[in-house]
């Protein structure tokens, strides 16, 4: 019997070793493929290369080849380009959404064919369930790890050749794993921060693509309290970096962004994290991406998540003449547009869109 062959996108981290390490232990022909999808200021440090590094320290010891392919185009025409135009709108974008679509189920899965691969698999926590109208995106085994929520603009055709081998796996098992097999990076931290770019000063890094100008800070009376360096460096319900403190007249309480005008340049702020300012009761969204061609009847109820982590919110789903309109059975605090919303049935992953407004 010939060996079906899986090309395993190597991050460099945990997760996607122990895939790779799970997939040769059953049985595939196993190949590692590194994707390099940004390009490194010189004078940086280049964390792609120290990545790479250990991607290749873990196929040695797997011993499995290991591919190199740069999406770095890809990533800035598709992604990035994005990912920029929505904060100088002053939204708030997910990279790791558009990363998913555009680079890893997209370019990844094209270039992975050219190297002969039957699937390819990745490091995500998330399942695939066939069904009568095809795969089926679900909830992973571990439901604190559980990546659904960046994967709903995935199509179901492109999951028909996916594997997740870390679908029943909790993370403390992924990592006992790796430590009884002696893998190098067993003890390596999970990535966090823009997808493919890092971990980021997210005003220095837009700053070098975006103009930020001060601007200022106004509480919920309109009274001007302070002053801030972009408004579009901030989100609902964001309390870091605002630097408010000690004024008159005002209780010792923090201060969260409930608001903000991107054409005044204005960030509108209030105190108390359980402000009635930071919840919102519904949602608008111009478009939903559903991952299986579902025949739904609306007014459609659903399990909606607004960020990755959410707790999942009973909310109503109704469909006017050019855009959705999504009702909460309960308030959801600091819901900001260009986010996403994502909706589900239990554990399926139903599909999602981006926020375009909330009330």
């Amino acid at each position: 019997m010939v060996k079906k062959t899986v090309v395993v996108g190597m991050s460099g981290g945990v997760d996607s070793s122990v895939s790779a390490y799970l997939l040769k232990k059953d049985g595939y022909d196993v190949i590692g493929l590194f994707m390099q999808n940004w390009q490194s200021e010189p004078g940086e440090v280049c964390t792609s290369e120290i990545d790479f590094k250990d991607a290749s320290l873990v196929c040695d010891k797997l011993d499995i080849p290991l591919h190199r392919a740069n999406f770095s185009q890809e990533y800035w025409d598709n992604v990035f380009e994005e990912f920029l135009s929505e904060h100088k709108n002053g939204r708030t974008p997910n990279p790791d959404i558009l990363c998913n679509r555009e680079i890893k189920f997209k370019s990844f899965l094209k270039y992975a064919f050219t190297i002969g691969a039957d699937y390819i698999a990745t490091g995500h926590y998330a399942s695939i369930k066939m069904s009568e109208i095809g795969p089926m995106l679900c909830r992973a085994k571990d439901l604190k790890k559980d990546q659904t929520y960046f994967l709903h603009e995935v199509r179901s055709s492109e999951f028909e050749k996916c594997i997740f081998p870390l679908s029943n796996l909790y993370k403390d098992e992924v990592r006992k794993i790796a430590k009884d097999i002696d893998l190098s990076v067993s003890n390596k931290k999970d990535s966090v921060g823009i997808c493919f770019i890092g971990e980021r000063n997210l005003k220095d890094f837009l700053g070098r693509f975006i103009d930020l100008e001060k601007g200022k800070i106004l509480d919920e009376f309109g009274n001007n309290i302070g002053t801030h360096n972009g408004a579009t460096l901030f989100t609902k319900g964001q309390r870091q970096g605002l630097n408010i403190g000690g004024i008159k007249n005002k209780q010792d309480l923090p201060w969260y962004v409930f608001d903000k005008d991107i054409n005044k340049n204005e960030v509108h702020v209030c105190q108390g994290v359980d402000n009635e300012l930071l919840f919102d009761s519904g949602l608008k969204m111009k478009k939903i991406n559903w991952i299986n061609e579902f025949n739904f009847e609306y007014p459609k109820t659903a399990l909606l998540q607004v960020r990755h982590q959410h707790k999942p919110v009973k909310c109503t789903i109704v469909k006017e003449s050019n855009k959705y309109n999504i009702k909460f059975e309960e308030k959801i605090r600091a819901v900001a547009s260009g986010q996403s919303a994502v909706f589900y049935d239990n554990n399926v992953c139903l599909g999602g869109g981006i926020i375009t407004e909330t009330y």
